[in-house]
C-alpha cells in the first residue's frame, strides 16, 4: 500500500487506547482523508474531537469499512476475531491491538524500531504486540543486535492502563476510598488494587506455572526478534500505578559486554532515552515515563552473579498507552503509507 492521504477508522474509539490513537494521529500530523470513529451501540452518537472537529462515533456493524483504506483496531480479542476479517474483505487493512491474531504464522506482529521489513508481508492483518512485550524489546534489540541475546529474565510492574480505562477508575476510586478509610468493593480487578500489587490475574497453565500474560509476553518477544530459541523468564505483576509499565530486566549475551558499551548502543537507539543518574540516584519511573513517546532505560550495571561478565541488568519503563499500543499502531500505519 501506498496512500497519500488514507481514509482511516478506529474501533474501539471511546476506550482508553482509542482515545491515545486519535491523540497520536493528530499529534503525529498523519495525513488522513478522513477519520471514522466506532465503537460499541452504547456509544454510538457521541462525538471525539479530532483536529477541532467533533467526529461522531458510529455503531460498529458488518458494513462499516467500505472505503477504509487502514483500520485501527482497540477492543479486543473477540471483536477482533469478528470484525477484522470483515474489514480485510471489505478493502482494509487492519491493525490490530488484540491479541487474537498475533501468534499467527501469516501475521506479522510488529515493532517498527524492530522489524519494519515484516510489513510487506501482511495478508490484510498486521498484529500490534503485547504492551510489555513492546516495552522490553524496544531496548533489547539494539543490543541483541550489537551482540545476540541468550537469555532475559524479566519482572514486570504494570500499570493499570494496561487493563483499561476501568481499571485506571477503579485504582483513582480505591485509594480515595482508602484514604477516607471508607469501604470499596473491588469489581474490575480480582484483588484490591489501592496500595497494594498482585501477580497479573490471567489464568495461571497449570502445567508450566506460567499465566497468559507471561506466556505471551515469551512467545511474541521470539517472534519479533525472529529468535526462536531465545530463552526468556518472565513474572507479571500489576501495581498501583496508573500508567506506564516498567520492568526489571536481567540480560545474558553470547560475549562479555560492559555497561558503558551498552550505554553507547542505547544512547543511539530509535525510541529509547537514556535516565541513568547513578549520583543523583534518578533511574527510569513510570510518572516520567507517561506522556512519552520513548522507553526509558537505566540502572544498567553488570549483573554481579554471572562471573563471566556476559550479563547486564537494566531497568525500564515506558507508556503502555502510547509506544505499547496506540503508538506503535499508528507507527505500522505510517509504515504502510510510506510503501
Amino acid at each position: 500500500m501506498s496512500l497519500q492521504h488514507p481514509i482511516v477508522a478506529i474501533v474501539g474509539a471511546t476506550g482508553a487506547v482509542g482515545a491515545e490513537l486519535i491523540a497520536s494521529l493528530e499529534s503525529r500530523a498523519f495525513p488522513l482523508e478522513r477519520l471514522r470513529l466506532f465503537a460499541s451501540e452504547r456509544s454510538a452518537g457521541r462525538r471525539l474531537l479530532f483536529r477541532g472537529e467533533g467526529i461522531p462515533v458510529e455503531q460498529l456493524n458488518e458494513d462499516s469499512f467500505p472505503g477504509t483504506d487502514i483500520a485501527l483496531f482497540s477492543a479486543g480479542s473477540v471483536v477482533s476475531r469478528r470484525f477484522a476479517p470483515m474489514a480485510v474483505r471489505q478493502g482494509a487493512v487492519v491493525v490490530d491491538n488484540s491479541s487474537a491474531f498475533r501468534m499467527e504464522p501469516a501475521v506479522p506482529l510488529v515493532v517498527p524500531e524492530v522489524n519494519p521489513e515484516a510489513i510487506a508481508r501482511h495478508i490484510g492483518v498486521i498484529a500490534n504486540p503485547n504492551c510489555v512485550a513492546i516495552v522490553a524489546v524496544v531496548p533489547l534489540w539494539p543490543l541483541h543486535r550489537h551482540i545476540p541475546i541468550r537469555r532475559v529474565v524479566a519482572a514486570t510492574y504494570q500499570a493499570a492502563s494496561g487493563a483499561g480505562a476501568a481499571a485506571m477508575e477503579e485504582l483513582r476510586a480505591s485509594t480515595a476510598a482508602y484514604l477516607q478509610g471508607a469501604a470499596y468493593q473491588h469489581r474490575v480487578l480480582a484483588h484490591p488494587y489501592a496500595f497494594n500489587l498482585f501477580s497479573h490475574d490471567t489464568r495461571v497453565d497449570p502445567a508450566t506455572g506460567y499465566n497468559e500474560e507471561e506466556t505471551k509476553v515469551m512467545r511474541e518477544l521470539r517472534k519479533i526478534m525472529a529468535a526462536p530459541d531465545l530463552r526468556i523468564g518472565v513474572t507479571c505483576v500489576r501495581v498501583p500505578v496508573l500508567r506506564a509499565h516498567s520492568i526489571a530486566l536481567t540480560v545474558e549475551f553470547e560475549r562479555p559486554i560492559a555497561p558503558e558499551q551498552a550505554r553507547e548502543v542505547l544512547a543511539d537507539a530509535s525510541g529509547v532515552r537514556i535516565v541513568d543518574d547513578v549520583a543523583g540516584n534518578h533511574f527510569p519511573m513510570p510518572i516520567e515515563a507517561s506522556g512519552q513517546n520513548d522507553v526509558l532505560v537505566g540502572r544498567i550495571r553488570r549483573d554481579v552473579s554471572d562471573p563471566s561478565g556476559c550479563s547486564l541488568a537494566m531497568f525500564v519503563a515506558g507508556d503502555q498507552l502510547l509506544k505499547g499500543a496506540a503508538l506503535n499502531a499508528v507507527q505500522i500505519a505510517e509504515r504502510l503509507i510510506s510503501g
